[in-house]
């Protein structure tokens, strides 16, 4: 069984009738659901998944202790240990996960500012270019299965992707990095019998060529582990880079590989050419990222993002 359903029903079972039946007068305040760190909510989880902080739980979200005091928490607390242990053949864990408390009660603010660094969802520039995909990821995934005070919802609202100049100096960035790395640096370090290098620049343009993606596609990438499961939900085009990164970082660099891999790249390469051009995003018919990056960050346009060093998205 999935994590994600698991909680549902736990929930469903359990959960919501303690919350109508104790706790009446908080329900306008709350927000109930599965979001945050764990395969399962991204539904990624599997039989694999279970050996570690899988359980029957679900989170209870609070407002700031201004509406919601410190005691009303407590007896939250106090009431949500007391579901059952077992569910569905599944036992709840007794000690918290590595990182904190994953389900249970959750001040909203705590939980927007471990991810983000903002309480409230409000980022600053800095944060929007510093931030990694997979905290933003985790801030907006899994589900809500109610929101009665409506501003959780509203806090994912504004996470919910990078704002557009951002989305375009991140891809600059990202296009800039996977030129220099593959089209350039790869040969240059295969004909210096450098192979170790040559397979971390393979690496760092797979990085950048998956961040691309995921840029183009308009969807954060979430932690290292699901990014090549999340890059094949991306449609067709993400399934064939998926094969295609994953042929890079995988395959040896006897000569016949060396040729396949250079071939790769560039095929990587002809693919985001046709994708920027699809979005409007140059004027340019090449395959050249470096190129691509340029013209992509002109393309911004707030004057002081632009103007900005290429990589400051990176």
């Amino acid at each position: 069984m999935k994590g994600l359903e698991l909680s549902i029903k736990f929930y469903e079972e359990h959960g919501k009738g303690m919350l109508e039946e104790q706790f009446s007068h908080l329900l306008p305040y709350l927000a109930v659901g599965l979001v945050g760190s764990g395969s399962e909510c991204y539904g990624y989880d599997d039989e694999v998944s279970q050996d570690h902080d899988f359980e029957p739980g679900f989170c209870i979200f609070l407002p700031d202790e201004d509406i919601v005091d410190r005691r009303m928490a407590f007896e939250l607390e106090r009431a949500y240990a007391k579901l059952p242990k077992e569910f569905m053949g599944f036992s709840r864990n007794a000690v918290n996960p590595v990182g904190g408390n994953r389900h249970g009660v959750i001040r909203m603010g705590d939980f927007f500012e471990a991810k983000t660094g903002s309480r409230d969802g409000s980022l600053s520039l800095g944060q929007w270019l510093s931030l990694p995909d997979y905290a933003l990821c985790e801030a907006v995934n899994g589900e809500v299965f109610c929101d009665y005070y409506g501003e959780f919802s509203r806090i994912q609202g504004r996470l919910f992707y990078y704002p557009e100049d951002i989305r375009l100096k991140k891809l600059a960035g990202n296009l800039l990095l996977m030129g220099q790395a593959g089209q350039y640096n790869y040969s240059r370090c295969i004909k210096r019998n450098e192979t170790g290098a040559a397979q971390m620049a393979v690496f760092e343009f797979a990085k950048c060529a998956m961040q691309v993606m995921f840029l183009l596609k308009k969807r954060y990438a979430p932690y290292y582990k699901w990014s090549f499961r999340a890059l094949r939900e991306l449609g067709e085009d993400g399934l064939a880079f998926s094969k295609q990164l994953e042929f890079l970082i995988t395959s040896a660099n006897d000569e016949e590989s060396v040729r396949k891999k250079t071939e790769t790249i560039e095929a990587v390469c002809k693919t985001v050419s046709t994708m920027l051009n699809g979005q409007n995003l140059t004027q340019a018919d090449s395959a050249e990222m470096e190129q691509q990056a340029y013209i992509v960050n002109n393309f911004i346009a707030d004057n002081n993002i632009r103007n900005m060093h290429i990589l400051s998205g990176v």
